[in-house]
């Protein structure tokens, strides 16, 4: 008796259309062109002009914003994401912000992330559109609080029009305005499409196979330098999906992430405010809980040695002191908080705020002696 053989999801064809107009375009209209006629200088620029708010409509509209609520934004700054983020051609900001939560609550189960990286490369950067699975279907229940947002539900009702409009027209115009029609519309159009497109993409397949786990090992996730880079900052992403609500991914100074540097700046400007950000001290603790579990695994990987189990015994009291330092910074916290709403004297919440600080260097300073261990682990 043969086995049931589950049916294939439906072809969704327009996705398919579209992504197969677009790469056909980009891949031979547009060099062709090059070689026939030339480009100008000045439609570079155009065109990386336009990638580069596309990119920044996404990471700083449609992800940190509307997706995340990592910091709040005047109606004129969300009316530029909606229209921009429209031209990058990724849905609505309603869709995409579902889709997204979904991929963050249910992270690398196969059944319900609509983009699962465990389901391999290829489905994970754009086989997920291409057919109608299950998986993919977006729950409008996870965006209550955008349903209640004016601005993201025009752009909804709205949005093949503003699409077509922002991906055709204003690539006309600039073209009709520079004198060159064709390239520019091959250019801004076509090109900064596709690019971004795939740039956008790769945080969903090689940001969770290609890189490092400072701060969690829980889910497929990674920071990558080269990713960030080409994200706009959006390729620190295991920081991401440990502190989704934080408005940074790359919360280092050293940290490529432009997304992070336009927010601050919207904020200068007194367009973008409330920006929220996760207390140093969590981010310490979790990579210290992440160098915790390396160091368990490479003890465990080496028993009864006795350099292996000196090296076990200082590892145990290492985290002994580092559950004291966790348990005493909780306490502190919460004396702070008590503080603020007595309005207590201005030296009692000083002092308390002293001894955060002094936590935390302690905890930086345990994460030096961490890493001392794992290295004659090595």
């Amino acid at each position: 008796m043969s086995a049931t053989r589950t049916p294939a999801a439906p072809v969704n064809w327009v996705t398919v259309a579209m992504f197969a107009a677009t790469t056909a375009a980009a891949v031979v209209l547009v060099p062709w062109y090059g070689f026939a006629h030339g480009y100008r200088a000045s439609e570079w620029v155009w065109f990386a002009a336009f990638l580069s708010v596309n990119e920044l409509a996404i990471t700083c509209g449609y992800h940190r914003l509307f997706a995340h609520s990592t910091y709040e934004a005047r109606p004129v700054l969300r009316l530029v994401y909606l229209l921009l983020g429209a031209m990058a051609l990724q849905n609505s900001a309603l869709k995409w912000s579902a889709d997204h939560r979904t991929h963050h609550r249910f992270i690398d189960d196969p059944d319900r992330d609509p983009y699962c990286a465990r389901r391999g490369f290829w489905f994970s950067h754009i086989g997920w559109m291409l057919r109608n699975y299950p998986s993919g279907d977006t729950d409008l229940n996870t965006v209550r609080d955008l349903q209640r947002d004016p601005l993201v539900m025009w752009q909804q009702r709205h949005y093949l029009t503003i699409a077509i409009a922002m991906n055709v027209g204003v690539p006309l115009l600039i073209g009709w305005w520079s004198g060159d029609v064709a390239g520019m519309l091959l250019l801004v159009g076509v090109l900064r499409l596709v690019v971004s497109h795939h740039f956008t993409f790769f945080i969903n397949s090689l940001a969770h196979m290609w890189g490092s786990q400072p701060y969690t090992e829980e889910n497929t996730a990674r920071d990558n330098f080269v990713l960030a880079f080409l994200t706009y900052g959006e390729g620190y992403h295991n920081f991401h999906h440990m502190f989704a609500h934080d408005y940074r991914n790359g919360v280092h100074l050293w940290q490529w992430d432009p997304s992070k540097w336009f927010i601050r700046a919207m904020q200068g400007l007194g367009l973008a405010y409330g920006l929220k950000r996760v207390p140093w001290f969590k981010i310490q603790r979790a990579i210290l809980d992440a160098q915790f579990r390396i160091t368990e695994r490479q003890l465990a990987r080496n028993p009864g040695r006795a350099q292996i189990e000196n090296l076990r015994r200082r590892v145990a009291e290492e985290y002994e002191a580092f559950c004291r330092i966790v348990s005493t910074w909780t306490d502190v916290r919460e004396q702070l908080a008590n503080a603020r709403r007595a309005v207590a004297e201005r030296w009692e919440r000083s002092t308390l705020q002293l001894r955060l600080r002094e936590l935390e260097y302690e905890l930086r300073f345990q994460r030096r002696r961490m890493r001392v261990l794992q290295a004659q682990l090595d």
